[in-house]
């Protein structure tokens, strides 16, 4: 599916973030996400073909503990600041960076890097790639699903 400007997808995807910024604020975002579990998220690994359907809620709080799992082992910073949300009260659309290709996540650039995973209330549309998705990272998400 090819995106254009009016995409809704992509105009929530390029809206106003907040970044869970500390760990105890991350978990406070999981724990949000996991009580809405069952409200139709499409989770999206950028680089993989965009899902077509959501995902039910155990899939989502599989995906949420693959990802906090990652995150822990792999983002070994006093902060976490790369998980962004439209709202940490009561989320529709996160962005979480993958810990290993970050670039410039949390400042200003040109061309900032893509996130790693996206989960939206919204159907994704394919992000234009501007990496190739690390091999570990595609069979990280294969396993994580079967």
């Amino acid at each position: 599916m090819t995106a254009d400007a009016s995409d809704p997808f992509l105009a929530a995807f390029r809206g106003s973030f907040t970044s869970a910024l500390r760990w105890h604020q991350l978990d406070a975002l999981w724990e949000r996400l996991r009580e809405r579990a069952d409200a139709g998220w499409y989770l999206y690994a950028v680089g993989e073909p965009p899902p077509t359907q959501t995902a039910n809620g155990e899939q989502v709080i599989t995906f949420l503990a693959g990802m906090e799992r990652l995150l822990r082992a792999e983002h070994r910073e006093a902060h976490c600041g790369i998980v962004y949300a439209d709202d940490l009260h009561c989320p529709s659309f996160v962005k979480i960076y993958d810990p290993h290709d970050l670039g410039v996540s949390c400042g200003y650039s040109n061309a900032p890097p893509l996130p790693g995973w996206v989960m939206s209330l919204l159907p994704p549309c394919d992000l234009p790639a501007s990496r190739t998705l690390p091999k570990n990272r595609q069979r990280w998400w294969r396993r994580l699903f079967g």
